[in-house]
């Protein structure tokens, strides 16, 4: 399990490098996924622009990702793969440093290493960030809190859609 683990990540990290220079503006490489997904292996590349992309959009960005993909050698992939480009949705992942910096006064949900203040899932507003600390300021039953939390204490951040 942990060879593969590794070798996941190690896919994710090599097709990270090489499509992330051909990404232009006005997209952006949101995050890359490799996953195997009941029999089939699926390799996801989430992208994102202002306004949202199109269907158009990611039939264009499908097509100039792939080639860059089969130019990959050796080939790091087990076996054949699905390529999906689509966008992040709504609950996009805030997987950089720069990505929870244009989140800031967003609603967020945050997922810890270890608790803090009893809880390991935090969802409220981002209040601040800089680059080493995050500020949230949350809703604890009636009452509004706010809480400070160490960037490498994160282990997953993205966007979330307030009910």
């Amino acid at each position: 399990m942990c060879k593969e683990v590794n070798n996941i990540a190690t896919i994710v990290e090599l097709v990270t490098d090489v499509i992330s220079p051909a990404i232009k503006e006005p997209f952006e490489l949101v995050d890359v996924e490799y996953e195997k997904m009941r029999t089939d292996y699926v390799l996801r590349i989430l992208i994102d622009k202002p306004g949202g992309i199109t269907v158009e959009d990611t039939s264009l960005l499908s097509e100039m990702i792939s080639p860059l993909l089969d130019e990959i050698k050796p080939d790091p992939f087990p076996a054949q793969y699905m390529l999906e480009v689509s966008s992040p949705g709504l609950e996009r992942p805030l997987k950089t440093k720069d990505s929870l910096s244009k989140a800031i006064d967003h609603y967020i949900n945050v997922s810890l290493y270890q608790a803090i203040d009893k809880m390991k899932v935090i969802e409220g507003v981002l209040t601040a960030f800089d680059g080493e600390t995050l500020t949230l300021t949350y809703m604890d039953k009636t009452r509004e809190k706010t809480i400070t939390i160490p960037y490498k204490a994160v282990a997953k951040a993205r966007l979330a859609v307030k009910l």
